[in-house]
């Protein structure tokens, strides 16, 4: 499959992707719905508009004039599938109808270049995991020691904690170095200020279309026809905070201050080719979280950085969505197991996705070993954790023979705290 519109062989956005998203033009006006191919922007509102979508289950309704994806994830996988071929078929080097009409060209198609991102989601509920046995090993091994490094019940199930959703954020957000309290090494009391060891992880989130009532588990064999697309997400933490707070409850002041997601929503009938087959267990899993065949997908993850005096994001860390240990479907059936409610929009985080070797660790508490051995830059600054003016990028993609399937660019840059 080929489109009228180019598209360079590295582009995250061919014809075969198609993700969903919302955008404004930078010269103001309402926020609306859009995909992407190539470097352009395709307004869904217009196309909704000139009756593309009638004979889907969109129907007459205007699904795509709205300022959020929701209502269009509530429709289910028959709704999104119908939508996707549509676009594909229009956007096609074969179809005259779009490719031969310039006034619809004209205001359907838009130049990525002339619009800005916005959130695509109202997103209800968070629930950020703990889905990665090297991230969870490697941070057991720091704060426990080898023996001790996965809690008894890791291996047993998907370990997460809920997040909150007011403070997520869309890619391209600054983040503002949060304060809070903090236990000096050798000190017996705590103090207050500007945390002192920032970090990022990288993580992969998915959102909730069709969610399920209070009180009725999802089963995992149900699991994908809820999931309507997956995003890339960086949970901000503050490590010297969360030493000293998580006891007994978990994560709190060191989480909440700051989560990012990237802007463009990657449904999972476009990764279908990349489902590959994740970790084998380690142990006899219950039967609500046995997943059979290729419940996961081969999705390249690399973290850049790119401080204040650095002309180039330089690389650090390359992973793989692969790694999880806990697939999405399981996450998403012990969420619901004791009848859990998810909702339309809730969005549902890996943790930080770490690989087996050591350039493929998701964080800088990992990639510097709590600080241990800082990485080196080649503007010759070496970096233990983040420090005011870095800006880290995520970018996540797939890749076939002759496409490529991405999720943009997910980017966030510090500034100092607040005076």
């Amino acid at each position: 499959m080929k489109s009228f519109i180019e598209v360079k062989p590295d582009s995250d956005f061919s014809i075969q992707n198609i993700p969903f998203g919302v955008f404004r033009l930078k010269t103001g006006g309402r926020a609306v719905c859009c995909s992407a191919i190539g470097d352009w922007i395709v307004d869904l509102s217009v196309l909704e508009e000139k009756g593309f979508f009638t004979q889907t289950e969109l129907g007459d309704k205007k699904i795509f004039s709205h300022s959020s994806l929701n209502r269009f994830m509530s429709l289910g996988r028959t709704a999104w599938k119908q939508v996707r071929v549509i676009l594909q078929t229009a956007l096609s080097e074969d179809n005259p109808l779009l490719r031969d009409d310039e006034n619809l060209k004209k205001i359907s198609l838009i130049p990525m270049s002339d619009v800005e991102m916005c959130m695509p989601v109202e997103i209800g509920d968070y629930t950020d995991f703990y889905s990665s046995k090297e991230h969870a090993t490697n941070v057991g091994i720091m704060f426990r020691g080898k023996e001790n490094a996965l809690m008894p019940n890791w291996l047993h199930l998907p370990v997460a904690y809920h997040g909150r959703s007011s403070s997520i954020v869309i890619s391209g957000k600054e983040i503002r170095r949060p304060k809070g309290q903090t236990r000096p090494a050798g000190s017996e009391q705590p103090v207050f200020g500007p945390t002192k060891l920032l970090d990022f992880e990288l993580e992969m989130g998915f959102f909730i279309g069709p969610g399920n009532r209070l009180g009725e588990p999802v089963n995992i064999r149900d699991a994908y026809d809820h999931i309507f697309g997956m995003v890339m997400v960086n949970d901000w933490s503050a490590r010297d905070i969360q030493t000293w707070e998580y006891q007994p409850l978990g994560p709190f002041l060191a989480k909440n201050f700051a989560t990012s997601i990237s802007p463009w929503i990657v449904t999972l009938d476009a990764l279908e080719p990349f489902r590959t087959e994740g970790p084998v267990p380690e142990t006899e899993q219950l039967d609500y979280l046995k997943s059979k065949g290729k419940n996961s997908y081969d999705i390249n993850l690399e973290v850049y950085i790119k401080t204040e005096k650095m002309s180039e994001p330089f690389l650090i860390s390359r992973s793989n969505h692969k790694y999880l240990y806990w697939n999405i479907f399981q996450q998403l059936a012990h969420h619901t197991v004791n009848g859990c409610n998810l909702r339309t929009g809730d969005l549902l985080a890996s943790g930080t996705i770490s690989g087996p070797t050591e350039d493929s660790y998701g964080s800088m508490l990992e990639l510097t070993w709590r600080g241990e051995r800082p990485i080196r830059l080649p503007s010759g600054e070496e970096r233990k954790f983040l420090e005011d003016g870095d800006e880290i990028i995520f970018r996540a993609y797939c890749k076939a023979e002759n496409y490529r399937i991405g999720f943009g660019e997910l980017k966030g840059k510090i500034t100092s705290a607040v005076e």
